[in-house]
């Protein structure tokens, strides 16, 4: 009799414990990562696509094993900071932020979350980690190598256009965060342009509104091309830019594939979508445990120069070349 009993409690006990199971993994908290995109949803969109696709490939199914929250500024900075306290409230595991702006509203507004950057100009040039093998903090992620490829920026345009000597700098303006990363972009950029035997003079905007102004300011002091620096305030008013271009006939070189896929002249800069797939493995080994403060900070390992011919006829340019043969995409 006592026997039997032990086989029925062995029994309950096997019955019962895969409904237990069942409830303990049903309880259990599924990670939840946050988006904050300061640029817009329709520009982020294949960035995006590639990060779920890496998680996807990690074997994580979206609503089943993660939570993915994305908030989206649109290009107004103003909202930038409302949105990174929604985020916050949601008590994400891990951010994921796109420019050094969303960078640094999230690491202003949290010292314990977790958050990987994709697009960072310069992080230790603008405060965000300690340095670039151990960042410290809660703050790790990719950089677009944007000191650096400012030098590449203006020898391009050197090949694209031998006899120019003087350059528009072209930034954002006014007493804004960003005018001031403006501003030492330039300083920066002044003795490798010299070195090429080029001029740069600052021109810029402070809004949408006085975008004309800066072009007619480069026009005045005698540019023969520009170079627009990586910004957020000119990532959301590309078409304008472009429009501007055309209408004063300005060889620009941006420093994202997304002008010169939108009738831009020319782009040069990181392939941010592979810096988005490689967010993916970095906010994967902080859910398995790892921290930010160990985790590099990775430069990017793959560039783009693409070349629009169709933007050069419109500006009656001939892109030489050796300077097309160069190029990874040619948009005719």
């Amino acid at each position: 009799m006592a026997r039997d009993s032990v086989l029925v409690v062995a029994l309950c006990v096997m019955l019962i414990a895969p409904c237990l199971s069942a409830q303990t993994q049903g309880a259990r908290k599924m990670p939840r990562i946050g988006f904050l995109i300061s640029a817009t949803r329709s520009g982020t969109a294949p960035r995006v696509r590639a990060f779920q696709q890496v998680l996807r490939e990690l074997g994580y199914v979206e609503e089943k094993d993660i939570i993915i929250e994305q908030r989206y500024a649109e290009g107004n900075v103003k909202v930038v900071r409302e949105i990174t306290d929604e985020l916050i409230r949601l008590n994400p595991d891990v951010i994921v932020t796109d420019t050094s702006r969303a960078t640094q509203a999230a690491k202003d507004a949290t010292k314990t979350i977790p958050v990987v950057f994709t697009a960072a100009n310069d992080p230790v040039g603008d405060g965000q980690v300690a340095s670039l093998a151990r960042p410290g903090g809660n703050l790790t992620g990719f950089s677009l190598l944007a000191p650096e490829l400012n030098w590449k920026r203006l020898e391009l345009l050197k090949s694209l256009l031998p006899k120019v000597t003087q350059l528009g700098f072209l930034t954002r303006t006014g007493g804004s965060e960003e005018n001031f990363i403006g501003d030492r972009r330039f300083k920066e950029s002044e003795a490798d342009a010299k070195g090429l035997g080029l001029r740069l003079h600052l021109v810029g905007a402070n809004s949408a509104d006085d975008l004309e102004n800066a072009f007619e300011e480069a026009k005045r002091i005698g540019a023969q091309a520009l170079i627009a620096q990586p910004s957020t305030f000119l990532v959301t008013n590309r078409a304008r830019i472009i429009e501007l271009a055309v209408k004063y006939r300005f060889p620009v070189i941006y420093a994202s594939t997304v002008y010169a896929e939108r009738g831009g002249l020319v782009s040069y800069g990181a392939d941010i979508v592979d810096n988005y797939r490689r967010a993916a493995m970095y906010v994967d080994k902080i859910l398995k445990g790892s921290k930010p403060a160990d985790l590099p900070v990775q430069q990017p390992t793959k560039f783009e120069l693409v070349i629009n011919v169709k933007a050069a006829k419109q500006i009656g340019l001939i892109i030489p070349p050796d300077v097309l043969a160069r190029a990874d995409k040619v948009i005719r």
